[in-house]
């Protein structure tokens, strides 16, 4: 199934399930279908879905790998420490017919250090998992902003760094208050801010310590094009 119209992409991606039980120290709430439609298409319109390959880091349920299959990809990999979320994934590709993915449950952390030693010492000998990520094109993350109670601060950082890493161009979430912090960081992976999107996140009441039915945070998504 291939979409070519971003109402029914938003559709399509409204079918793919949040996690049932998300963990406070992972940050699994999922993208809304609204803005991941609106992402997906606009990295669709400059080139950097259709037969090309997707990887999408932290990818949680699958919605960015799925859905750029579901646009024209040539095929699609998502990785996250979660292995719920990534039997989610499997199972909700297979309903809906896709092919040519892969879902791996893996500790980004983990594969930036093996990674960043290969291509660092031009050692071949990659694990099973690292070498999906070989000749990736594109990446589209929305990584943990480390907002959230009980989290971590610069949890983005490794998501950033494995995805200038593997691919030419970065699609990246992260909250507005970082912006100047987060591109001058990508700056110093060696990548250029092409372009910017303005979003109000919704953060659903999915945890305990949340008193408000739902709050909005200011994102920013950055398109990276790497540059060295």
């Amino acid at each position: 199934m291939t979409i070519f119209k971003k109402k029914h992409l938003e559709i399509a991606i409204q079918s793919i399930p949040p996690h049932p039980k998300p963990k406070v120290e992972l940050e699994q709430y999922s993208t809304p279908a609204s803005i991941a439609a609106d992402v997906l298409w606009n990295a669709f319109n400059l080139g950097d879905i259709g037969g090309k390959k997707i990887a999408d880091l932290g990818c949680g349920t699958g919605m960015f790998a799925i859905s750029s299959l579901l646009l024209g990809a040539k095929k699609a990999v998502g990785v996250d420490i979660d292995e719920y979320s990534i039997e989610i994934a499997k199972k909700t590709a297979n309903i809906m017919g896709i092919s040519n993915y892969h879902f791996l449950t893996e500790d980004v952390n983990v594969l930036l250090e093996i990674m960043d030693n290969v291509f660092s010492y031009l050692n071949n000998n990659l694990n099973e998992n690292c070498s999906y990520f070989n000749n990736v094109d594109t990446v589209i993350q929305n990584p943990p902003f480390g907002s959230q109670l009980k989290s971590k601060k610069n949890l983005d950082r490794p998501f950033m760094e494995l995805a200038s890493l593997i691919a030419e161009v970065t699609y990246s979430f992260h909250m507005k208050s970082s912006e100047n912090f987060v591109i001058n960081y990508f700056n110093d992976l060696g990548g250029e801010i092409t372009h910017k999107f303005y979003y109000k996140f919704p953060i659903p009441n999915i945890y305990k310590f949340h008193e408000m039915e739902s709050k909005n945070i200011d994102v920013v998504l950055l398109r990276v094009e790497s540059v060295d």
